[in-house]
């Protein structure tokens, strides 16, 4: 993997170095590190792909448009956060399971007072899920499904039952994003990560709560109409964010943008 743009300023490898320099997971995890939060404070990113053509899927699904390097990039960033946050329609399409606890981040993780591996939390009106799914049923640590006060009781009942945690960020039946938020940071849940899909990110950019967007380009091109990374109705004035990190394996371009 090759360093195209900085982190920060104490890179200090020739471009020659590092393209044949092999990163570790340590390296990656430095790369793509949290910035240090005031108290009470939180961050949000993201972490999407993106064909050449700007789709984010590929016959439904992103595993498709993804690559080896990729997915290493995407275990490291759920290794870094306290929280994953992801749509149910997500859930469904990508066959979501729990978090699982890695032994190489573990050091990192105790060190920066988390838990073995990030809580799952699922955005959702409807609560249309399986709740006999090992997301629900067996992770590491409870599944928080993320609805409004207006949620269908029985499902809410349901969800409990299974073992999930049921959080409230709306006064009817749909999340209010930035609520969803503050009320996932008010948990100590302060480092998050989501997933998607295209609708809770458009969501999330409408809402102006997304402070970093951590892009994968997928060197295809696939046409159709697949969704883009982010859906739903146009903000006011486009957001503008800078560029922090650019890095390259194999024709994918793996990049990094934060709040300016």
């Amino acid at each position: 993997m090759r360093r195209l743009f900085p982190v920060t300023d104490q890179t200090a490898a020739t471009p020659r170095d590092l393209a044949d320099h092999e990163w570790s997971l340590d390296e990656i995890a430095d790369a793509y590190a949290y910035p240090e939060l005031e108290p009470g404070a939180h961050w949000l990113r993201a972490n999407m792909v993106s064909t050449l053509d700007g789709a984010a899927q590929h016959d439904g699904r992103s595993h498709p448009i993804s690559g080896e390097t990729d997915m290493r990039i995407f275990g490291t960033l759920r290794a870094l956060a306290d929280v994953v946050v992801v749509g149910a329609e997500t859930v469904r399409q990508e066959g979501y399971r729990p978090a699982r606890a890695r032994e190489a981040f573990a050091a990192r993780r105790a060190a920066a007072g988390q838990g073995p591996a990030p809580v799952i939390a699922v955005v959702t009106a409807s609560l249309d899920l399986d709740f006999g799914l090992p997301l629900f049923t067996a992770p590491l640590v409870p599944t928080l499904v993320v609805t409004g006060a207006g949620a269908p009781a029985d499902r809410v009942a349901q969800a409990t039952a299974a073992g999930a945690e049921v959080v409230v960020a709306g006064e009817g039946a749909a999340v209010d994003p930035a609520r969803a938020v503050r009320e996932l940071s008010a948990r100590g849940l302060r480092r998050q990560l989501t997933e998607g899909g295209p609708r809770l990110l458009g969501q999330f950019v409408a809402a102006d709560v997304l402070d970093e967007l951590c892009l994968t380009i997928s060197p295809t091109l696939t046409a159709g109409d697949a969704q883009r990374i982010s859906g739903g109705p146009s903000v006011t004035v486009p957001h503008r964010l800078a560029p922090a990190c650019v890095l390259e394996e194999a024709g994918f371009l793996f990049t990094s943008y934060r709040r300016i």
